[in-house]
C-alpha cells in the first residue's frame, strides 16, 4: 500500500483558508465632522479666499468624496463659518473669561495688576498670533464676512472684555470712563506683536510683553515739564 504524500508547503498554504484583510477601521460621525473642518481650514488659508475654496478643494484636502462633505455641512458657508469663524470666537470667549476672574482669588495689589496685565498680554499675543491666518482671512478676505464677523464677534467680544474691566475697577471704587477705547488699544497692541513675533527677525516677546504691561498700567508716555525742554 502506497503511503500519502504530505503536502508541500505551498499546497497547505493554498489550502488554508485565506486570512481577512485588516478591515478599516470607521470614524465616527462626530470624527468625521472634525476631520473635514481640519482639512476646510487647511484649504481657505491655502487659498486666502472663501469664494475661490470650492467644495470640492476642501474634498480633495480631506480625501473624501463631495457627497460625504454635504451630508455633515449644508453648504460652503456652514462649513467656513464652523472651520474658520468659530474657533476665532472661542480664542475670544477664552480671553474674556480669563480677565474676568482676574482677581477671584485674592485681591489686586499694583503688583499683583502689573502681573495680571503681563499675563493678559502674554495670552492674547500667544493666541492672536496662533490665529493670524484665520484672523486675516475673515477680517481682510470678503468684505460681507469681515464686517459680520467684526461686528457680530470681534466688537462684542472687545465690548465684553471692556465690561469685564469696568466690574474690576467697579469692585476696587474707581471709575473707568473709557473701557471700550482701552478694551481696543490693548487689543490693537496685541495684535502688532503677535505679527512682530510671527513675522520680525529677533522679535523679544519676553521684553515686549514686560514694557507694554508696565506702559498699559502707568502710562506709556511721563507727564513733560515745559521748563526742561531743550532748546
Amino acid at each position: 500500500m502506497t503511503k500519502p504524500v504530505a503536502p508541500s508547503a505551498p499546497a497547505e498554504e493554498a489550502a488554508r483558508p485565506a486570512e481577512n484583510p485588516p478591515r478599516r477601521r470607521r470614524l465616527t460621525a462626530e470624527a468625521r465632522k472634525s476631520s473635514i473642518l481640519a482639512a476646510a481650514r487647511r484649504a481657505f488659508i491655502e487659498t486666502g479666499d472663501m469664494n475661490g475654496t470650492t467644495i470640492k478643494v476642501i474634498a480633495e484636502h480631506s480625501g473624501i468624496s463631495e457627497g460625504v462633505i454635504y451630508r455633515h455641512f449644508e453648504s460652503k458657508d456652514q462649513l467656513f463659518f464652523e472651520a474658520v469663524v468659530e474657533p476665532l470666537k472661542q480664542a475670544v470667549d477664552d480671553l474674556v473669561a480669563a480677565t474676568a476672574a482676574v482677581d477671584m482669588d485674592q485681591p489686586l495689589t499694583p503688583e499683583r495688576q502689573l502681573k495680571a496685565m503681563t499675563g493678559l498680554y502674554r495670552q492674547l499675543i500667544s493666541t492672536l498670533e496662533e490665529i493670524l491666518p484665520l484672523l486675516g482671512l475673515v477680517l481682510f478676505g470678503d468684505p460681507q464676512v469681515a464686517r459680520r464677523f467684526y461686528q457680530e464677534n470681534f466688537m462684542v467680544a472687545m465690548d465684553r472684555l471692556a465690561e469685564a474691566w469696568r466690574e474690576v475697577e467697579h469692585r476696587y471704587g474707581y471709575p473707568f470712563e473709557s473701557p471700550d477705547i482701552s478694551a481696543r488699544a490693548v487689543m490693537g497692541i496685541a495684535l502688532v506683536m503677535a505679527l512682530e513675533s510671527h513675522h520680525g527677525k529677533g522679535f523679544d516677546r519676553h521684553r515686549a510683553m514686560n514694557l507694554i504691561s508696565d506702559g498699559t498700567v502707568k502710562g506709556f508716555f511721563p507727564p513733560l515739564e515745559p521748563a526742561r525742554r531743550r532748546q
